[in-house]
């Protein structure tokens, strides 16, 4: 049985004979399987449908000009192995049952090879996807990394701002032990004085009216949000504000929670501006009560 020629064989599988014969010259007619590759990967190529145009096998001579360049059935027929000579009569034709059996054969080969395209364009496609996970997951890393770092900035500002709130809340116990110590020391160094004085006083002090006394110290109790209380005693010229911070030191108030100070008889909420003014301008001395309440 004579076999069809590689371009023979493509034209019966249904190929566009520009695209056969592109096939057949590409791969040097080296065979159907080489020519079936070749037109598989370059089906979609732009210039695929173009006229093709044969290279020129030699030089020709002036006075040949006018002779027929030859087709590629012709040089194809020469190059291959598959014919004999040019002008060989003894090739014999092929039967249409033998035509069938090696298109089935070429078929069955072109399948096979679309199939490991398929799988090759795959696998392909594959490594793309592991490429592209492993590209999203070391961005991801270095996401995680900024976001770190930047909790940890933040933790160490937290830490840094509790460290100073800390050491104010230290210098005003301070302050105020000093204050205490201080108001003790005066309180019990003028016991005695004020005590021996009224005596020589109460004979020529008879049918008078009565002198209002001044006082420099204001004794002032808290009522807490819980219903306990603190008791302190203050310098009349202290503002209102060291009241608050006395509170805000030794109470039970929940941190971060905002408070005001309030008179219950008669009532009155004490703002911000009185929060600078004197016990005594406020007229919370020599004693008062003072009531916490949420702002």
């Amino acid at each position: 049985m004579a076999d069809l020629t590689t371009l023979e064989s493509l034209l019966e599988m249904g190929f566009d004979r520009n695209r056969a014969e592109r096939a057949v010259a590409s791969t040097g007619n080296q065979g159907i399987e080489q020519a079936m590759d070749w037109l598989m990967e370059h089906e979609n190529d732009p210039d695929i449908d173009e006229p093709y145009k044969p290279p020129v096998l030699a030089a020709l001579d002036d006075d040949q000009t006018g002779m027929q360049e030859p087709s590629l059935g012709e040089t194809t027929g020469v190059a291959s192995g598959e014919g004999s000579q040019v002008g060989d009569t003894d090739k014999k034709p092929m039967t249409e049952d033998e035509k069938q059996q090696q298109v089935k054969r070429l078929e069955e080969l072109m399948r096979v090879k679309q199939a490991e395209r398929r799988e090759r364009e795959r696998a392909e496609e594959l490594e793309k996807e592991k490429q592209r996970r492993k590209q999203g997951q070391e961005l991801q890393q270095i996401r995680n990394k900024l976001q770190d770092d930047d909790m940890k900035k933040l933790a160490e500002l937290r830490r840094r701002e509790k460290m100073e709130d800390k050491l104010a809340r230290q210098r005003v116990k301070e302050k105020i032990a000093r204050d205490r110590e201080e108001r003790a020391q005066k309180f019990g160094g003028g016991g005695t004085s004020t005590s021996v004085q009224p005596s020589p006083v109460s004979p020529t002090s008879q049918g008078l009216p009565p002198i209002k006394k001044e006082y420099d110290e204001s004794r002032i109790q808290v009522r807490l949000l819980d219903g306990s209380t603190l008791t302190a005693v203050f310098k009349a010229q202290e503002p209102l504000a060291a009241v608050r911070v006395y509170v805000q030191v030794n109470g039970n108030t929940p941190e971060g929670q905002d408070f005001t100070l309030l008179s219950p008889y008669p009532r009155h909420i004490y703002t911000d501006l009185d929060m600078e003014k004197p016990l005594k301008e406020l007229g919370l001395v020599p004693s008062a009560v003072l009531v916490v309440t949420k702002k």
